[in-house]
């Protein structure tokens, strides 16, 4: 059972987002030994502690190979001092051994150092593929974010980056390993018993063929569990997030059945990942015992023709149980490095992504804003819906220091004016002018700076009052208390943030739900109040609260609009009386303009007709 936006996105979603299977396939084309190289190249800054723990890897390996060596001289005094009775075996069975303890300890720290280095490199790679992932998404314009969803993106930040991080770290280093010892044991068992050696590797190309194979299956089920996983991840977090909408309309069921639809689809991919992987290591299981069988049997045999002594059997066994087991991590390194593969893709994806509109760059008006505004023929439709035009050559005209209302019917884009303005969005034809400088050409960081705006539901932080209002400013570190108090006071905030146990410091909840609707508005305008824009543009600041909290809000609105450039979009068409001309859009274009009183004035005109259905309604 599907929740009701995920059966809406599957009949209309025009393109879907850029993590499916599709989009990785025809976005990315990588050789895989590009893949392979930019994966390795994650761990360059590392280098250092690398070297170092490749050095102590050498040393924990040479350990390691040199025990069976060890053993098999040990097995061979004891059984020759016992075949000759001799009295001197307890001495040089304590001087082995006691070489055999510092040869351990040397080895153990060795052992240690690699290890701790490994996984202390592993996480700085994390960390910092993080952070340049989070920076690349922070860098990509709205429309990317229409998109794809916040569920996917954070499974791109938390999960994905963890096993990349993974398989150039720890994984390289038990493969290297592994690698190092099948092959020191290779070369050992071809010193103890060529012959011997050429029986027990027969069986190592079929393996490597049949390892092949494998990694690049599981590299294919990786990228479909991690596609899955995180679309599993944006259902929860958006259901979690708006958990008092599912518990209004009592669908808790619902959403845990379309949860459960999607960790099943995992479920049955990591089925078949179990499938693959009990076949594999049950092959390569029995293949090892043949081995060690054929070891044994081929050893007896050449011990009673005296090809071979006791100890370099039992030595040549030790080795050849090391080469299984270093041909299992050696797969193992290859089917995680194929994970690693498959999950990297995606992120290559996130981080090579230029964004169609760049959060800085471009001219910065040495002059100070005086804050005209002209909208001139645009032509517009949102990148998710391209097929639905918004604007056709709309123009209006915004003087300095004026209060222009624009109002409409619901879906006329009244709201999107506001977005075209903040450069959320690009007109498809036309410009948004301010002070004779198209906004394309001007820097966004610093066009948004000189920018207020105030919703109808303002998003506020998990955070204190105090932060939520100080982010407004440029850097929200070096905003005073004083400042943070002033700006509550203009927006009829400070009485009842004061009447909190914590005052400024109450911690208002996820999304501000801890405040009331009023509470959050008059927050949100000492935010805008904080940031002291040229330009404010109000949404529908009014439309959704009581009368008592309106005439706060409206009262702090009417306080902070005195001197700036102000575009009010209206819900409530008797709040805006005072505006000094009134926009009125229908069918993607500007129908009316004038004041309150010109337009009523218009027998037929359409703002009166909206005022009078309005009237009627309430």
């Amino acid at each position: 059972m599907a929740a009701p936006c995920e059966q809406v996105s599957r009949w209309s979603a025009p393109s879907g987002n850029v993590f499916g299977a599709g989009n990785v396939k025809k976005g990315i084309k990588i050789p895989p030994t590009s893949e392979f190289r930019r994966l390795l190249s994650l761990a360059t800054p590392e280098r250092w502690r690398l070297a170092a723990s490749l050095g102590l890897l050498v040393v924990s390996s040479a350990v390691t190979m040199s025990v069976p060596f060890c053993i098999g001289k040990v097995i061979d005094i004891i059984y020759t001092e016992l075949v000759n009775q001799g009295d001197k075996m307890k001495e040089r069975l304590q001087q082995i051994c006691s070489i055999l303890v510092v040869i351990f300890i040397i080895g153990g720290l060795a052992n240690f150092g690699r290890v701790y280095l490994m996984n202390l490199t592993g996480n700085n790679i994390v960390r910092r593929l993080r952070s340049q992932l989070f920076s690349s998404i922070m860098r990509q314009e709205i429309g990317f974010f229409d998109k794809n969803k916040t569920g996917e993106l954070i499974n791109r930040l938390s999960t994905d980056s963890s096993l990349v991080g993974s398989s150039v770290t720890t994984n390289i280093s038990d493969g290297l390993r592994s690698v190092a010892q099948a092959v020191g044991g290779v070369s050992m068992m071809c010193y103890v018993s060529p012959k011997l050696a050429g029986i027990a590797l027969c069986i190592v190309p079929p393996i490597v063929l049949m390892s092949r194979f494998y990694g690049r299956y599981v590299k294919n089920i990786t990228k479909q569990v991690q596609d899955s996983l995180a679309s599993a991840t944006q259902v929860a977090e958006e259901r979690i997030s708006s958990i008092r909408t599912v518990r209004s309309f009592a669908q808790e069921k619902r959403e845990v059945a379309a949860y459960d639809e999607k960790i099943d689809h995992i479920l049955m991919l990591s089925y078949k990942e179990a499938l693959a992987r009990g076949i594999f290591w049950g092959s390569t299981g029995f293949s090892g015992n043949m081995i060690i069988l054929s070891v044994f049997y081929s050893g007896g045999l050449m011990m009673t023709e005296s090809q071979i002594s006791v100890g370099d059997l039992s030595a040549f066994l030790l080795y050849a149980a090391y080469v299984g087991v270093s041909i299992g991590g050696m797969t193992t390194f290859y089917s995680e490095m194929m994970r690693g593969l498959g999950a990297s893709s995606r992120l290559w994806y996130l981080m090579d992504r230029t964004p169609t509109i760049p959060v800085s760059g471009g001219v910065i008006p040495t002059s100070e804003v005086v804050g005209n505004l002209s909208f001139n023929n645009i032509t517009f439709s949102y990148p998710a819906r391209s097929d639905m035009q918004i604007f056709s050559d709309l123009s209006l005209l915004v003087p300095a220091g004026s209060v222009t209302a624009v109002v409409g019917a619901s879906g006329s884009g009244k709201s999107t004016l506001g977005t075209l303005l903040l450069r959320f969005y690009d007109p498809t034809k036309g410009s948004v002018v301010l002070d004779q400088e198209n906004i394309r050409d001007l820097d966004p960081m610093w066009l948004r700076t000189q920018i207020g705006s105030v919703s109808q539901e303002p998003v506020l932080f998990s955070c204190s009052v105090a932060e939520n209002i100080a982010y407004g400013a440029q850097d929200p570190t070096k905003v005073t208390a004083e400042e943070v108090e002033e700006a509550a006071k203009k927006a009829n905030a400070y009485h009842f943030i004061q009447t909190f146990p914590e005052g400024f410091n109450t911690m208002v909840g996820e999304r501000g739900l801890m405040l009331s609707g009023g509470q959050r508005q008059r927050v949100a305008i000492a935010r805008a109040i904080l940031k002291d824009p040229k330009i404010l543009l109000l949404d529908e600041a009014t439309s959704a609260l009581d009368a008592e909290s309106e005439y706060l809000v409206q009262e702090a609105l009417e306080r902070v609009m005195v001197g700036r450039t102000v575009i009010t979009i209206a819900h409530r068409l008797s709040t805006i009386m005072k505006a000094d001309q009134i926009a009125v859009l229908d069918k993607g274009a500007i129908a009316e303009v004038g004041s309150y009183r010109q337009l009523m004035g218009l027998n037929n005109g359409m703002f009166r007709k909206l005022v009078e259905r309005q009237t009627i309604t309430s």
